[in-house]
């Protein structure tokens, strides 16, 4: 396994719950991260943070995922810290419950925003500098509603299967290219968006933190495709 030390990740929805996680779990290893998310202030914590300790180091960059003129400057402002991108954690999410029958349109068009265009932009802004140094990791979030929908989470639902479906055809594209991918399925993780589920064990963020180490810390040779990680 590969040390992460000097390699620089991106990690969005890196304000509290995975992706604070993730980001915290990477730069133990030594690696650099540049976190992303809406809310600002709990950004900037998470970065202080990371920063009074001695490893890698952290740069907030406030950032809407749906928009892509964002996710652009995001990268941009990753390559001026730190030279390059090796690592790009689309982890940023809205799980709404919005179902089709209640025609909840706006719903809808958030989660299919922020969880596949989103995911789409963020891969866009970082994928040609990766290609062209033979290089690079990209990691998405997806769940096991991205397996299986139920009757309360049809849109959610598409929306990870389409990330799946974009972590399956994106690794085929970059077969031979040096670039990796994988597709991370969690089941019910304790965060902010599963707080009113009180009837379930979940994971831990840290849980998935530890799988994306896993993953990024494999030999170069070495494309660990899919993990999906459910609590007993």
């Amino acid at each position: 396994m590969h040390s992460l030390a000097g390699k620089t990740a991106i990690v969005t929805g890196a304000s509290g719950g995975i992706g604070a996680a993730i980001a915290k779990e990477l730069a133990k290893e030594g690696a650099n991260v540049v976190l992303a998310a809406r809310r600002e202030e709990q950004l900037k914590a998470v970065a202080k943070e990371i920063n009074s300790t001695n490893q890698g180091q952290a740069l907030a960059v406030p950032t809407d995922i749906a928009n892509e003129s964002e996710v652009k400057e995001l990268a941009k402002r990753a390559n001026e810290a730190f030279g390059s991108i090796d690592i790009y954690v689309n982890n940023a999410g809205q799980m709404l419950s919005a179902t089709v029958r209640n025609r909840e349109v706006e719903q809808w068009e958030r989660m299919i925003d922020v969880n596949i265009k989103g995911v789409l932009y963020g891969i866009d802004s970082v994928l040609p500098g990766m290609v062209e140094r033979s290089s690079g990791h990209i990691i998405n979030i997806a769940s096991v509603s991205g397996f299986e929908a139920t009757k309360k989470s049809t849109v959610y639902s598409a929306t990870k299967f389409a990330v799946r479906a974009i972590s399956t055809g994106l690794e085929k594209e970059l077969a031979r290219t040096g670039v990796r991918v994988t597709n991370i399925s969690p089941g019910m993780v304790d965060t902010r968006l599963s707080s009113s589920m009180t009837d379930r064990k979940k994971l831990e963020a840290e849980d998935i933190a530890k799988a994306v180490v896993y993953a990024v810390k494999q030999p170069e040779y070495v494309n660990v495709n899919e993990i999906t990680v459910r609590p007993v």
